[in-house]
């Protein structure tokens, strides 16, 4: 049995709470481990729906007979409803306490994808699917003010909840493409059971009470020309990002082999090298301190991303893993440092770094895409070294926040 696991009879320092708690209670950590799983779990769940809506695409296209324009509006709904309400859902969030957004905006994510299943007309189809966009975007503010007071600002804590959705967007490919492969669009109401799971397990966090930084929020000022920064920070690395997974398959079919066996093995090498930046990065954080951190993976960053434009063969697998650690390592340190810049405005602070700030990578890839057309893929795919190099050089302007201690 693991340590999360067992009960022991223990008596707390009175020093840390003030009083003798009674026999045969879980341990502190156990119970903060614990809520960063639920916190973690439920987030996987909800950003399963971000990747769940181009898996759609084809049986739309198969289905309903939909044109490339068509499923291109579909798409739309959901990626710029989702980035451009999460800012205003974080100004909310910060003038109401909103906890109960954090289950609530999971089941509409997932009723939005159940309800496309049984829509019966192309403008059913578009609500549908933005009220699955309406409901991630309602979702990350809250729910980065709440993994801020169940980590209490912890970098290895907050790395945790990001891995969470870095792998429901992973996965929802595999969990989802089965299901409609065997019933159909009229199957989509299956997959609101990940939504119903995610607000169970979340559900208990709602009465979690602010401890450590968290209370001491209000008492900081806002630095918004910091915050200014580390948001264009974020947009060219979501450039970066959004544009190398984007031309990866494609760009690998004519360095290594043709098919679409090589493609796979490139994205996974993608998305498993971004798991792994995720966790590193909280934990780099607290040896180096977030900023350093930041300004070393970015440094990483731009010889990788060139290294994926000129390596040959099958060892190009392995420099897209290490460009992926190094752009997701910042990931969940922007998240931290943004609420530290905004201590008054936190969810604000998250609605940008994880919605408009993050998805703004998709409005340049049609530019690179252009590019491609007019040079080569190549040339566009080494175009990406630039965007870490940028942020590089703006991250060497931001200094670690002054935390104001609370009482």
């Amino acid at each position: 049995m693991g340590a999360c696991g067992m009960w022991r009879e223990t008596f707390i320092d009175w020093q840390i709470i003030g009083s003798r708690q009674p026999a045969r209670r879980p341990t502190l950590a156990c119970m903060r481990t614990n809520e960063r799983w639920a916190l973690s779990a439920g987030h996987a769940c909800v950003d399963l729906y971000q990747g769940i809506v181009p898996v759609l695409v084809p049986f739309l296209v198969a289905e309903r007979h939909y044109g490339y324009l068509g499923v291109s509006g579909v798409v739309l709904a959901a990626s710029l409803l989702s980035s451009v309400v999460q800012p205003l859902f974080g100004v909310l969030t910060d003038r109401w306490a909103m906890r109960w957004l954090v289950p609530v905006s999971t089941l509409a994510a997932g009723s939005g994808v159940a309800l496309v299943g049984v829509a019966g007309s192309y403008p059913m189809t578009l609500a549908a699917v933005a009220l699955t966009g309406f409901g991630v975007a309602a979702y990350h503010p809250e729910a980065a003010r709440l993994a801020r007071v169940v980590t209490g600002g912890d970098p290895v804590g907050m790395s945790w909840f990001s891995l969470g959705g870095n792998v429901g967007f992973a996965l929802a490919p595999l969990l989802v493409t089965p299901v409609l492969a065997v019933g159909g669009l009229a199957a989509a109401p299956l997959l609101a059971v990940p939504a119903l799971v995610g607000a169970l397990v979340t559900v208990p966090l709602l009465g979690r009470r602010a401890g450590g930084a968290a209370r001491g929020e209000a008492r900081g000022r806002d630095d918004w020309p910091a915050f200014g920064t580390l948001s264009a920070v974020v947009v060219l690395r979501s450039i970066a990002y959004v544009g190398l997974g984007s031309f990866l398959g494609l760009f690998v079919q004519q360095r290594v082999q043709p098919g679409e066996t090589a493609g796979g093995v490139a994205l996974f090498a993608l998305f498993a090298g971004g798991a792994v930046g995720t966790v590193l990065g909280g934990r780099l954080a607290r040896r180096w301190g977030r900023v350093t951190t930041v300004r070393r993976a970015y440094a990483v960053a731009v010889p990788a991303l060139g290294g994926v434009a000129l390596v040959p063969g099958p060892a190009l697998y392995g420099v897209v893993a290490v460009a992926a650690v190094a752009l997701y390592v910042p990931f969940s340190l922007h998240i931290t440092l943004g609420q530290d810049y905004l201590p008054r405005r936190v969810g604000t602070a998250g609605g940008v770094t994880l919605g408009l700030a993050v998805s703004v990578g998709g409005v340049f890839t049609p530019a690179l895409g252009a590019l491609a057309d007019a040079t080569s893929l190549h040339a566009a795919v080494a175009t990406l070294a630039a965007f870490p190099a940028l942020a590089w050089l703006l991250a060497r302007r931001l200094r670690e926040p002054a935390l104001t201690s609370a009482s």
